[in-house]
């Protein structure tokens, strides 16, 4: 009788690290994406007519503009008197 050929210990195997290629490749593109947020687009500003609540940026409409104050004068100027 033969003895049948020792395994190879599984760092000699490619499928352990075929197998592991896929989980260490997303793993290596999150830490990419967090460099590239932090140290690029941290400190962007916020637009023109634009509010930060909390992580949400929301455009505001513009602030309405009040009706100027009507003067009492040029009002009453084309109505008749008021009777007593």
């Amino acid at each position: 009788m033969t003895n049948p050929a020792s395994p190879n210990p599984w760092h000699r195997e490619p499928w352990p690290w075929f197998l592991m290629a896929g989980p260490l490749l997303a793993i290596l593109g999150c830490i990419i994406t967090i460099y590239l947020a932090v140290t690029r687009f941290a400190d962007q500003p916020i637009a023109e007519g634009a509010v930060r609540r909390g992580l949400v940026v929301e455009r505001v409409p513009p602030p309405a503009v009040p009706a100027p104050a009507a003067d009492p004068a040029a009002a009453t100027a084309g109505q008749a008197p008021a009777r007593p």
